[in-house]
């Protein structure tokens, strides 16, 4: 039976959230830290509710589902790519972060559990801060990026393991001895081990073909993809272990797969108002008076994370190799607490291992480094030249990397073509051969196979798709689609980003409406062949980059 006023709960929790969102945007502060901001108006501030089960049972959910795409992006093939630096700046930033928290936090009188605990919270940055605003500044492809999202991803993995020993620690109890406390430890991680094993091996071997049919459909895949995590849910609830774990591990074994970009895209909406939830009943649990008891040990954290962070990652990533500027804008871009310090920090109080106030530093820290960070990245390219005059950079001594201008001129001047019918995929093939850089994309799994092109698994339609395609930098986009109403999509989304755009024109009383919608070229059942259509395009393009060079002498 559902509980006495949850509707109303909820209904409140989205309004005040919806309401701090929108203010938010416009200051552009994250939305984690608008809505801890709207639980503690509707909490601790305003007193209108309180924490109930079912809407912490949802808040639960969030961050299972959080987890979920978390391991939807760490596909091995990633974490190929990201390579050295990842790993050694990573797993170098949380060793230090974690034992330069625990000094602060026991110097300042904390119990060694306690500053220990403090010291994991404020470990890790966030993914969810990281990626966005990036992603805003459509950098994500760039170096900085790339490698700011690798050490995320070997950021995730240890979060893993750390929530694993807590839920050991957790599953002991602060009664039981020394024993006790590692076997239940041992048992939380060779649990987890099990269920690596075994997301892996399903990777590898039984997911392909029957994800593979299911990827046909798109609401299939999304509903397959759910009951695989809710698979893993269970068995981790059967073998006690934290419910995010498995969920992770979910979201890991079906990372291999060539269609964890599709089911992140689907999921993500889903995990959104989840999260949302488990933010806002954060906010509420903070207690205000224990707040204000620990607004200095917050400020002084909130600094060494700020600070701190910033000299590990410039020296981690410069010593690796990379110039002044890429170390500079990774360094920025990191220089928060995550949001899993919350769920850490949360998960400790409910096994009684921290207190109200432990949890009310780890709020505060969370505002202040998201929000500040979150201002930093925005501006972080007029702020590094600002820096670099005053020649204070030169100490981590930089050296410039002669692949990093190859590197960050690989994700633009492409060639977007949709739909792989018999003439998309000539048009691929064509424009391989001449030396062109193309990214396809399709709703059929099928269809991407055997292609020279990168593939994207998506339909046009929804607005991340050609996001992720950079249809911003790109040098031009066809539709091959027989679909009307998708190719007007195209149209209408390549005139906005101001990209040339080519569509097949199969229906000759389509062309009309083609050409108001500014369709730069229609490609005909008359016209005489595939490569005259290109050549053309391809001279526009030429003559339009003559014209801006003009134009900018």
């Amino acid at each position: 039976m559902m509980e006495p006023g949850f509707i109303e709960n909820l209904g409140w929790i989205i309004c005040a959230s919806t309401l701090v969102v929108l203010v938010a945007d416009r200051l552009r502060v994250p939305s984690i830290v608008a809505y801890i901001v709207a639980g503690l108006l509707l909490g601790p501030i305003f007193g209108l509710l309180e924490v109930t089960h079912a809407v912490e049972l949802i808040g639960e959910v969030g961050i299972a589902l959080l987890l979920f795409v978390v391991g939807l992006e760490l596909s091995l093939e990633k974490i190929r790519d990201v390579g050295k630096v990842a790993a050694v700046a990573g797993l170098t930033q949380v060793g230090l972060s974690a034992a330069g928290g625990f000094g602060i936090s026991y110097a300042l009188g904390y119990e060694p559990m306690q500053a220990l605990l403090l010291g994991i919270a404020v470990t890790f940055s966030s993914t969810v801060v990281v990626v966005k605003l990036v992603d805003q500044k459509g950098e994500l492809d760039a170096l900085y990026g790339r490698i700011a999202v690798g050490i995320l991803l070997v950021q995730d993995i240890v979060v893993v393991l750390a929530l694993t020993v807590l839920a050991g620690v957790s599953e002991g109890g602060a009664d039981v001895g020394i024993k006790g406390l590692l076997s239940s430890v041992g048992f939380a991680l060779g649990g987890t081990a099990m269920l690596m094993v075994a997301a892996l091996a399903a990777a590898r071997w039984v997911l392909p073909r029957p994800m593979a049919w299911a990827a046909r459909s798109a609401d299939t895949l999304f509903m397959w993809s759910l009951g695989w995590f809710f698979v893993f849910v269970l068995v981790s609830y059967v073998l006690n272990l934290s419910l995010e774990i498995g969920a992770f591990l979910a979201g890991l074994s079906l990372a291999q797969l060539p269609y964890s970009e599709e089911l992140k895209r689907r999921v993500h909406p889903l995990m959104s108002f989840f999260v949302a939830i488990f933010f806002v009943t954060l906010g509420l649990q903070v207690d205000l008076s224990s707040a204000r008891q620990g607004v200095g040990v917050a400020l002084v954290l909130s600094a060494f994370v700020m600070v701190g962070k910033f000299v590990m990652f410039m020296a981690s990533v410069s010593r690796s190799g990379y110039g002044e500027q890429t170390s500079f804008r990774t360094a920025v871009s990191l220089a928060q607490i995550s949001e899993f310090g919350f769920i850490f920090a949360a998960m400790a109080l409910s096994a009684q291992l921290i207190g109200e106030e432990v949890l009310s530093i780890v709020a505060m820290v969370g505002l202040l480094t998201i929000a500040l960070s979150s201002m930093l990245i925005q501006y972080s390219d007029p702020l590094y030249r600002r820096i670099k005059k005053t020649g204070a950079l030169k100490v981590f001594g930089a050296a410039g990397n002669p692949e990093e201008a190859r590197q960050e001129e690989g994700a633009r001047d492409h060639v977007i073509i949709v739909g792989m019918n018999p003439l998309g995929r000539e048009l691929v093939r064509y424009l391989h051969e001449c030396g062109e850089r193309v990214v396809v994309i399709d709703t059929d799994v099928f269809k991407l196979s055997d292609l020279p092109a990168e593939t994207i698994l998506g339909n046009v339609e929804h607005g991340p798709v050609l996001e992720e395609a950079g249809l911003e930098h790109a040098r031009a986009i066809i539709s091959a689609l027989h679909i009307d109403d998708t190719n007007r999509v195209v149209a209408l989304k390549a005139r906005r980003a101001g990209v040339p755009v080519a569509i097949h024109a199969f229906d000759g009383a389509l062309i009309s409406e083609l050409e108001a919608l500014g369709v730069d070229y229609l490609i005909t059942p008359r016209a005489d062949a595939i490569e005259q259509e290109w050549e053309r395009l391809k001279a526009s393009l030429m003559e339009q980059g003559r014209g801006q060079e003009s134009g900018d002498d």
